[in-house]
């Protein structure tokens, strides 16, 4: 007698992630990073395999262990991964997802990256972070001349060097920031690490520090952006975990932080006692100095949740594809193909959205509208996506059932790896309040963004109303109605592109349920009138 079970869906697996999402190749080739194509197959291909996929599951089911002394009593202050988490982090930086904008600055390479960003997210979201954080912290690091010529060919390097010792010694290099205090959290300005220059100080000096940071993620990256009090204010360091004679560096790890998600990644609490390191950018402007790269890393928090939103997405349309009940497939039956074309259209926005985002990127420097477009749509997509993300993925494992909540499945480790980009890089609050700040300070970067969504006028006429409401309703909002502003903005704009670009089945689906007070307020309330065929076939991944 047999006890194989029958109707249960092959585990999705064996495809390639980039092929199959035609959302993301046609948002790639939109934006202008079409010339990514041959990389991105080559690393769908990887992502989509069987023994890849399951790196993700290892690297979560053993996470980092914490080594603060040797057998000796030798404090050495190191963490130890396991080798799936190498092999995810040997992947990242062989394909340039740390770098490709700096090392490839044609046009359209923030596009490109996104791509290949968000094809290794899928396979799990632990590694995304110190490669996100080498890829910002090019612009931070710039800004002091002599440390970038140090630290740049080490840092763009395509080796992944995973060895404990001075950078000198090593083919390439990662780098982490260090700014949260237990007593401030957000707000950096009550930090009390303190800062002693050595001789003069001043930029590119030499100071030592003293204090702790509360968060500090990636521990082992080879150096981190930290922020302390130098005599002159608030300031940014570069402080490396060895010293350039030849020492480890006085950088104590505290403990591993025990995480909801997020659990391949060691994230820390560490000490510094008078730690070396050399000022970034001048004393008293260590916030102006890091914002650069706090910018970048919120670009790649918009790109993991959308990844996290395409992954959820695709198990559920998946699943609901094989499954059969009462007589027919899931996928067949009309209550849960309202469930899974609302999911396909949160998540064809998401994507939508963040590929724009990296186009005005790659056009800040060369455009000015785009650069004030940028400044203020980066805290609304980050405030929204990111916010987003939990419900799909609670949606995505409900439509699973039971085998989505069960360890072996990814629905609970995509479930649990939700909330993080929301909180990482100033959670919802701080990026609505930067909506405000924008609005107040810089010129013209609401008009940049209005003229993005009076671009899609006459496409829908749900569309042009709700973007004349908005319009009439963006006087002096105050600070307590931030959220509501900043929702509205953020769906605002993915409602626009969408009129634009995607299928009018996709568009009129996400203008009739998003820009209308009179729908539901969960995933499968979608009008009777919406074409989920047509949405679903177009989202469902095939093997």
């Amino acid at each position: 007698m047999s006890n194989r079970a029958a109707n249960q869906p092959p585990p999705l697996e064996g495809y390639n992630l980039f092929t199959q999402d035609r959302v993301l190749r046609e948002a790639v080739e939109r934006e202008g990073g079409g010339w990514v194509e041959s990389q991105a197959l080559e690393l769908g291909e990887w992502a989509g395999r069987p023994e890849t996929l399951r790196l993700g599951h290892l690297a979560n089911r053993y996470p980092p262990v914490l080594h603060t002394h040797d057998r000796f009593g030798e404090r050495i202050d190191q963490v130890e991964y396991h080798p799936a988490w190498h092999e995810m982090m040997r992947v990242g930086i062989e394909r340039g997802t740390h770098s490709l904008p700096w090392t490839s600055p044609r046009p359209g390479a923030n596009v490109a990256r996104a791509a290949l960003m968000m094809l290794r997210h899928q396979v799990d979201e632990g590694p995304s972070c110190p490669l996100t954080m080498t890829f910002a912290v090019i612009p931070s690091l710039r800004l002091q001349p002599e440390l970038a010529r140090e630290w740049e060919p080490k840092v763009l390097s395509s080796h992944y060097d995973p060895s404990f010792k001075a950078v000198g010694d090593k083919r390439g290099a990662l780098f982490g920031m260090a700014m949260t205090e237990r007593q401030g959290g957000s707000d950096v300005r009550a930090n009390t690490t303190q800062a002693e220059p050595l001789g003069g100080g001043g930029p590119g000096g030499e100071y030592v520090l003293t204090g702790h940071k509360w968060f500090c993620s990636a521990p082992m990256c080879d150096a981190f952006l930290v922020l302390a009090q130098a005599p002159g204010g608030l300031s940014c360091f570069l402080l490396p975990r060895w010293t350039p004679d030849g020492r480890r560096n006085a950088f104590h790890i505290q403990r591993l932080k025990d995480k909801l998600g997020n659990r391949s990644n060691a994230s820390s609490e560490v000490e510094f006692e008078a730690a070396w390191a050399r000022l970034l950018g001048e004393e008293g402007r260590g916030v102006p100095t890091i914002i650069e790269m706090v910018r970048h890393t919120r670009l790649d928090c918009v790109l993991g949740a959308a990844s996290t939103m395409r992954r959820a997405a695709a198990e559920a349309l998946h699943h609901a594809h094989y499954r059969r009940a009462f007589g027919r497939r899931l996928s067949e039956q009309p209550l849960m193909q309202n469930v899974l074309a609302d999911l396909a259209l949160e998540s064809e926005a998401a994507t939508a959205l963040a590929l724009r985002l990296a186009r005005g990127f790659d056009e800040s420097a060369s455009h000015e509208a785009q650069k004030l477009f940028t400044r203020l749509a980066t805290p609304l997509a980050k405030y929204w996506v990111t916010k987003r993300v939990a419900g799909v993925a609670a949606e995505a494992l409900e439509c699973i059932g039971g085998n989505g909540y069960v360890e072996e499945a990814p629905m609970s480790r995509l479930y649990r790896d939700a909330p993080l980009n929301s909180l990482w890089e100033g959670a919802g609050n701080i990026q609505c309040l930067d909506v405000l700040r924008v609005l107040a300070k810089e010129k013209g970067a609401l008009e940049a963004l209005l003229a993005e969504l009076r671009s899609s006028r006459g496409g829908n006429a749900a569309y042009d109303g709700f973007l004349e409401q908005l319009e009439d309703s963006l006087e002096a909002p105050s600070e307590s109605q931030a959220r509501v502003l900043a929702e509205s903005l953020a769906v605002a704009l993915q409602a626009a592109l969408l009129v634009r670009h995607s299928p009018s089945a996709v568009s009129d689906a996400f203008c009739a349920s998003r820009l209308s007070p009179q729908q539901g307020r969960l995933y499968g309330t979608l009008p009777a009138s919406v074409d989920f065929a047509t949405i679903i076939s177009r989202a469902r991944p095939r093997l």
